[in-house]
């Protein structure tokens, strides 16, 4: 079989296409064929060597995100047949409850090798089937930017129609919660700075939208927009240039998940701001295979439709990360391995 991998730290020029041998499942584990992978910041990160505190071992074979279609079984496995269609999960190894260091050690991606190749093999229990109206594109965008949504809406936030929530950009992780959010009844501001992009989200179902061109302390707007009253959840993705703002922007005892550092991870941290504002600042990293499985219940329920606006062949993953990294994406991009 191919398979991308990250030769060692650096650019993106390290990613490179190398052949392996077919992985053979054993006891307990799946063997899958992938048809499609999607792109999720973290991956930029690790192939420059750039993903916070965490020590890369390389070479690292990339990506957590994939959709593909059981080509074989091993022993024991009775959940799964060859021919379904199936996503593995980001964490193969936290069923349920809350984070552990076991669940943190088996992400896809790193430490565990990712799907950016042919033939993957992996627990059973950390493979999920796809329901049956996605495509295989969309249903690869799921594991990680959607249940990160999901998760922090959700299941950490527990929010309530008629709340409102404010989404930081047109990303993979704020479009699920924009079109999650929609489907629960909550209020949406929608942040970004592409006014075509801004048209994108009314579309998709935005209550309002914000320009932070045009309105740089676009936290005075959003206090607007809510009449004064502040909104009850920031999904958090920009970290150094956003966090300010957002902590402007949450009502009394409201909730920011704090899910990215896309321009930055060093900011000072606001104690007396958080005191003041009573809110709960909490850290996301994806979730268990319980919060997919209620996920994946929801999506079928409103037949909520991924967006997924760019597909690259996955040998040119590079040209992908590159769009990626530039900003100029909507939602999801994918590599399409057909």
């Amino acid at each position: 079989m191919r398979a991308l991998e990250v030769t060692a730290p650096g650019g993106l020029e390290r990613l490179k296409l190398v052949d392996r041998p077919d992985p053979v499942p054993g006891p307990g584990q799946v063997r899958i064929r992938l048809r499609a992978a999607s792109l999720n910041f973290r991956d930029l990160l690790m192939i420059e060597n750039r993903y916070g505190r965490a020590r890369i071992d390389f070479p690292i074979t990339p990506f957590s995100d994939g959709c593909g279609v059981v080509e074989a079984t091993g022993p024991g496995v009775t959940s799964l047949a060859p021919g379904d269609r199936v996503t593995p999960l980001f964490f193969q190894d936290w069923p349920a409850g809350g984070p552990t260091p076991a669940a943190a050690a088996s992400a896809l991606g790193h430490p565990i090798p990712g799907v950016g190749r042919e033939l993957a093999v992996y627990p059973e229990q950390g493979i999920v089937k796809v329901p049956e109206f996605l495509t295989e594109a969309q249903a690869a965008t799921l594991p990680c930017a959607a249940l990160t949504a999901w998760r922090a809406l959700f299941e950490d936030a527990r929010l309530r129609p008629g709340q409102t929530v404010l989404l930081q950009g047109t990303g993979g992780v704020s479009i699920f919660g924009l079109q999650f959010a929609r489907a629960a009844g909550l209020e949406t501001i929608v942040t970004s700075s592409s006014n075509e992009k801004l048209e994108r989200a009314r579309r998709l179902g935005a209550t309002h939208t914000i320009n932070y061109r045009e309105h740089p302390r676009w936290s005075a707007e959003v206090r607007r927009l809510t009449g004064g009253r502040g909104v009850d959840f920031v999904m958090e993705v920009g970290g150094r240039a956003t966090l300010k703002e957002s902590m402007k922007s949450v009502t009394l005892g409201g909730h920011i998940a704090v899910i990215g550092v896309l321009t930055g991870a060093e900011e000072p941290f606001l104690i007396p701001g958080l005191i003041a504002t009573q809110a709960r600042l909490q850290g996301v990293s994806v979730g268990s295979r319980a919060m997919y499985e209620a996920m994946l219940r929801a999506i079928v329920q409103h037949r909520i439709e991924p967006v997924v606006d760019k597909v690259f062949p996955w040998t040119g993953a590079r040209a992908a990360l590159e769009t990626m990294k530039r900003g100029e994406h909507f939602g999801k991009i994918v590599l399409d391995f057909d």
